[in-house]
């Protein structure tokens, strides 16, 4: 009988143990299981892509062409997965915008990149040479048009031997560009050291509670920016109508998978680090309300299966995008106000509101 009681209060005190984590705990975990994996994934994924390109210059084909094309579209959702994570080395050396020249509403990039093109200007051919120039020009949005763009067939032909060495001398920028990224979170006394182990004398997370706040900040202005720069800009709102050349990479068809890379990459940070468990049993269903809303991000992208300029069209899809974007308004009350609130935290204003 005794040994049913243990039993049975074990069971029973199984919820709160779950939930017993500390802070050290999910800081640990954020870096360690979630942000150093991510990274090297999108290092593989774009060593991947330098490979592809230099064999499609090396020898065009429509098998080459659709490797470089595929390679392409794995490596720009490794890089969404990992796109909110804007501290440490993704921020330094301008390498954010170095990877994906976004929003670009004016369409400055796009110009740059077709004069490139046009003038065959043999320094973007060169990694050093094309370090030099725009951000525009150097990452994943010039190499979608290279690969996707007005012309992109002549790749297949001596006529492309321009196009298809600037698109491998992006392509080789962007490899090296995540090679950095991957190596600063594994830098000796850098940012990992310095979330997993904050101390005063740091000059950024000297604490727990300001290493917590940096999580919860990335999270809540990384789904600000997934509904601001990602999904309104293309979709209809009030009179004004739908613009799907407003979307993310559009020419390749990527745009869904991109914003699903982006919610995948937030999601895993709160799953795995196990963020919102590190809560006091009063806010112990906040665990499970932002994994449901995460289930229905997914939901409603599934929902999405034309191409944008379709999509927005077609009553349900567009009606998809637009709940899309009230459940990216509803975790981010969750996460930066009601977790935030329940951590004890202050997160600070975000990035794209000026402040």
């Amino acid at each position: 009988m005794r040994l049913v009681l243990i039993v049975l209060m074990l069971f029973c005190a199984g919820p709160a143990l779950a939930q017993a984590i500390t802070p050290a705990q999910v800081l640990a975990a954020a870096v360690n299981q979630v942000i150093r994996p991510s990274v090297a994934a999108f290092k593989n994924r774009a060593n991947g892509l330098e490979s592809a390109m230099g064999g499609l210059c090396a020898a065009p084909s429509d098998r080459a062409l659709g490797i470089a094309r595929q390679q392409f579209g794995l490596t720009a959702q490794a890089y969404g997965r990992i796109e909110f994570l804007r501290i440490g080395p993704l921020m330094e050396d301008n390498r954010a915008d170095r990877l994906l020249f976004w929003p670009d509403r004016r369409g400055i990039g796009l110009r740059q990149v077709q004069a490139i093109l046009a003038e065959e200007d043999a320094s973007a051919t060169e990694v050093m040479g094309l370090r030099d120039k725009s951000v525009a020009v150097q990452g994943l949005g010039a190499l979608e048009f290279v690969l996707f763009g007005t012309d992109a067939e002549g790749l297949l032909g001596a006529d492309g031997a321009f196009r298809c060495r600037y698109g491998q001398a992006i392509a080789a920028n962007i490899s090296s560009i995540a090679d950095q990224v991957a190596m600063g979170w594994y830098r000796y006394d850098g940012v990992a050291s310095h979330l997993t182990r904050p101390v005063p004398e740091n000059y950024d997370y000297r604490s727990e509670t300001e290493a917590l706040e940096a999580l919860v900040g990335l999270l809540s202005h990384g789904l600000e920016g997934l509904r601001d720069t990602r999904v309104n800009p293309f979709i209809a709102q009030g009179e004004a109508a739908a613009n799907p050349k407003q979307a993310l990479l559009w020419r390749s068809g990527l745009t869904m998978a991109m914003i699903a890379a982006n919610i995948e990459g937030m999601e895993a940070l709160v799953a795995g680090s196990g963020l919102a468990r590190a809560v006091g049993a009063e806010h112990g269903g906040l665990d499970n309300s932002i994994a449901f809303e995460f289930r229905n991000a997914h939901r409603a992208i599934g929902l999405v299966t034309l191409p944008v300029e379709q999509a927005v069209a077609d009553e349900k899809q567009a009606l998809a995008l637009d709940y899309l974007v009230i459940v990216t308004q509803s975790l981010q009350g969750l996460i930066g106000e009601q977790l935030s609130g329940a951590l004890g935290l202050s997160v600070g204003f975000s990035s794209l509101d000026g402040d």
